[in-house]
């Protein structure tokens, strides 16, 4: 009897918990990546004014990157992230020169909502996947569900399933935070190998 009552219980609480947070409440093995009081953690490339501001890290002029020192290869990862509507930003994963990060050089999953050449705009992977929704990200806080796994690549952007594609070109890398232009809020940065 207190074996089912325990199972209905879990299965009750898996029902009703939505969001990254829940997960990580729920399955164990993630790993916060930004603790929302330091950038202890993370290598700085570049001279994008990174600041830490009530538990959010935040850029606003120059240009660069929040590197880990730690590279990944098959991962799942979740970014909270605001921008402004002239936001250029995006998340980096497998890069494989964390001193010069480029889209030549890992894949970069773009925040750019207003992005000149919109076929990579916000949830593509850029050079890689355009994205399958046209989700503007500019002015709200949003979420991003990246996972990793051999060559298969997905991003799900609040929800909604961005990417799903197949490439083999980068294996293994840190993961970067990128500042290009506008307003870049980063929160809640986890991870958890797969």
């Amino acid at each position: 009897m207190t074996r089912t009552i325990t199972i209905a219980l879990a299965l009750g609480l898996v029902g009703f918990s939505t969001g990254p947070s829940a997960l990580v409440a729920q399955t164990g093995g993630w790993t916060t990546l930004f603790d929302g009081k330091s950038l202890d953690g993370w290598n700085v490339v570049g001279d994008a004014n990174w600041e830490v501001v009530d538990g959010v890290v935040q850029a606003s002029r120059g240009s660069g990157f929040l590197v880990t020192p730690m590279a990944y290869g098959d991962f799942q990862i979740t970014v909270e992230f605001w921008v402004d509507e002239a936001a250029n930003s995006g998340v980096f994963i497998r890069c494989s020169d964390p001193g010069t990060i480029t889209a030549a050089n890992a894949y970069e999953v773009n925040i750019f909502d207003r992005r000149p050449d919109p076929a990579y705009r916000t949830g593509a992977i850029v050079n890689v996947a355009m994205p399958l929704a046209a989700i503007n990200a500019g002015g709200q806080w949003n979420t991003f569900d990246i996972t990793a796994q051999g060559a298969r690549l997905t991003v799900t952007l609040n929800g909604t399933r961005m990417v799903d594609v197949q490439d083999g070109t980068f294996a293994r890398g840190p993961i970067a935070l990128q500042y290009g232009a506008g307003v870049v809020k980063f929160r809640t940065v986890r991870i958890r190998t797969l």
